[in-house]
């Protein structure tokens, strides 16, 4: 049978979580009602839960939200990263059932509800993040309603391991394919003016903006509100998008965006990335599995880490001046230090495990960053490479 650990004798439970090794948690229902299969995996960010449960790169995951109080200042439209949710399920150890902010437009466990989304609270969530450290991520289900009547009430023997058969089995496939926008569809965000043109050159317009390619492959709304910001004129085009449509297009510039699941699933993607990289001219910039990509296109590898970086209180070392950064993370794999070539310079290190967290090409103009320099709600310490990269773009725009 299922070994059990409640944690909160007392509260009428009517929601579970049940962990890959057998553990299940006892708690309270929230948002939609029924059974969920994802990667359970934690994040400490102490704000921000619209924009994680918003947040493409959640895509097949089960999240726990390890600050205690969630749903606070309740939904804000305005805040989402992208046009729906993507989490799997949603743990968190208390729900605020009266949120208080001048922006709040509705209830947290109203958005989960209307988006489909199962989750579970009241159980204890620093238990659950100790485990999940301790032994890594690893798969779980949230069963609630019917739904726990019939896997936990008149379970079996065979039923439980059939049950954790299945949690086991589950993987996060063609993740990207699932959250980047397709071909036609509008772009998540209205356009905004051009306040910051690039300097007039040869082939280029007088007062032309930079135009700059969006590869999307579960982007974060807030890359392009960073790009737009700084007067960038952007298209946004699919995860599928060949090297040759992007390079018809005539852009100053690419942007390689954040996204969900394994890099090195992506086989095509990074073809078509090493296709670019190949001519050697266009800027390049990446961000998380953009960064990801961008080095598997130029040779290096990844790997999975133990319980990954999700969070927004991660500290990054500048490794030319030695400053640290206070970082936005989501992100379950790293490109591994030891397989970056010559002209592959690591320019941010983590500095909790040392991990590569950001790195600079010597032979093309491209670079790129395992963490969030777009971050919202925060923090905005690394928000200057946009600048970098618009910086990038203008030289690369007045050398032609």
């Amino acid at each position: 049978m299922l070994p059990v650990n409640i944690f909160n004798k007392g509260i009428m439970c009517n929601a579970y979580l049940i962990l890959a090794d057998g553990t299940i948690y006892e708690g309270r229902s929230i948002g939609a009602t029924g059974s969920t299969l994802g990667e359970t995996v934690f994040t400490t960010g102490m704000t921000g839960y619209l924009e994680t449960l918003t947040d493409p790169s959640y895509y097949g995951q089960i999240v726990t939200q390890t600050f205690p109080l969630i749903g606070n200042y309740g939904v804000i439209n305005e805040d989402f990263e992208s046009k729906q949710s993507w989490v799997r399920g949603y743990i968190v150890r208390e729900l605020c059932d009266e949120p208080s902010n001048f922006r709040c437009q509705s209830k947290l466990n109203d958005f989960l509800k209307a988006q489909g989304i199962i989750g579970i609270c009241g159980i204890d969530t620093r238990a659950l993040t100790k485990r999940l450290r301790e032994s890594g991520v690893m798969n779980g289900m949230i069963v609630s309603g019917k739904e726990a009547e019939k896997y936990l009430t008149r379970h079996s023997e065979l039923v439980s391991e059939l049950l954790l058969k299945k949690i086991r089995e589950y993987k996060i496939e063609r993740a990207v394919e699932k959250v980047s926008n397709k071909e036609g569809e509008v772009s998540p965000l209205a356009p905004t003016s051009l306040v910051a043109p690039l300097s007039a050159g040869a082939g280029c317009p007088r007062n032309a903006p930079a135009h700059v390619i969006l590869w999307d492959f579960g982007a974060k709304a807030n890359i392009q509100r960073e790009l737009e910001k700084r007067g960038c004129k952007v298209t946004v085009v699919p995860y599928d998008t060949t090297a040759e449509k992007i390079l018809s297009m005539k852009p100053n510039g690419i942007m390689l965006s954040n996204g969900p699941g394994d890099p090195a699933e992506n086989v095509g993607i990074i073809n078509e990335i090493k296709k670019i990289c190949d001519v050697g001219t266009l800027p390049i910039f990446g961000i998380c599995l953009g960064h990801q990509m961008l080095a598997l296109a130029r040779g290096c590898k990844t790997s999975k880490l133990k319980y990954g970086h999700r969070g927004g209180n991660h500290p990054c070392k500048d490794t030319l001046t030695g400053r640290v950064y206070i970082t936005s993370q989501n992100h379950g794999y790293a490109v591994e230090s030891s397989s970056l070539p010559d002209f592959a310079k690591m320019s941010f290190v983590n500095v909790n495990d040392e991990t590569v967290e950001g790195i600079t090409y010597t032979d093309i103009p491209a670079f790129s960053v395992q963490f969030h320099p777009e971050a919202c709600g925060g923090p905005h310490d690394t928000n200057f490479l946009f600048d970098r990269f618009l910086k990038m773009m203008e030289e690369n725009h007045a050398a032609e």
